[in-house]
């Protein structure tokens, strides 16, 4: 699933494409995917421009100059693709948007979805998101305020979106990995530690960062020609390295389940909090 870093770096790619082009093509193949009947959709879009792109955990939010908003989660399996004209990629789409000639490609969303949306509709769809891991207003004060009161596990926090938004599986591993902490760690345990807050704040800030940096670690791009997304799968320390040796001490990389979700980590070099 796209998380913060792939998200972020869709809307700074997308918005050096698409801003200011008027729509001129809507094509909807699954209507599960939108929020309104596909004709209405398609009349309210047609002729309309975007003239921002706004992230907001693992959300897109695009504004338009009707004052309406298309607000994308990509969910589990979503992507998108800007097509050249005439560009075929031989996948299926839900929803297709053009641009005179080019097309933005919505792939995979079937639990995702598309909704034209409102200032206030959008506000209150995102109303119960956690802040953001990266914003300046993320102090070490702050993130340790956030940990506090809290019983589940390392992973669980990270991942909670009403806690703190946009991290999922990929990078709550990775920064877990970071910190030198074991996923399956107490958080009240850490939360009694300053010396462990801080390793985890600064673990989520680094890893967060160079994610974004080299372009997430969904490989597929964005566009033909694009060489930075997915640039980070390579440099992922343990997700999905089952087997493989530490790259920090050697140890051999363990995937296990935790509450109903994969989780890889070190266990000679990552200690239980």
């Amino acid at each position: 699933m796209p998380e913060l870093p792939e998200m972020e770096n869709y809307r700074v790619l997308l918005s050096g494409r698409i801003l200011d082009k008027p729509m001129t093509g809507i094509t909807v193949n699954r209507e599960k995917s939108i929020n309104l009947e596909a004709a209405d959709f398609r009349s309210q879009l047609l002729g309309s421009s975007i003239v921002y792109i706004e992230r907001r955990g693992k959300h897109l939010i695009f504004h338009l100059n009707t004052g309406k908003r298309l607000l994308l989660h990509l969910m589990l399996g979503g992507m998108m693709y800007l097509a050249a004209p005439g560009e075929s990629i031989g996948r299926s789409t839900q929803v297709e948007i053009e641009f005179d000639g080019q097309r933005l490609l919505f792939i995979g969303l079937r639990l995702g979805f598309l909704h034209l949306l409102n200032a206030k509709e959008t506000n209150e769809a995102l109303a119960d998101l956690g802040p953001e891991p990266l914003d300046p207003r993320m102090t070490l004060e702050s993130f340790s305020a956030l940990l506090k009161g809290r019983r589940s596990s390392l992973k669980s926090t990270l991942i909670n979106q009403h806690v703190i938004a946009g991290i999922g599986n990929c990078y709550a591993d990775e920064i877990a990995f970071a910190a030198g902490l074991a996923p399956a760690s107490k958080m009240q345990n850490i939360a009694a530690s300053a010396e462990q807050v801080g390793k985890l704040y600064e673990a989520a800030r680094s890893v967060l960062r160079e994610a974004y940096m080299y372009g997430g670690y969904m490989e597929m791009p964005l566009f033909a020609g694009d060489t930075k997304t997915g640039g980070f799968d390579e440099r992922c320390q343990v997700y999905d390295r089952e087997g493989e040796a530490c790259p920090r001490c050697g140890g051999t990389i363990r995937r296990l389940e935790q509450a109903g979700r994969k989780v890889f980590y070190c266990p000679d070099c990552q200690h239980e909090a």
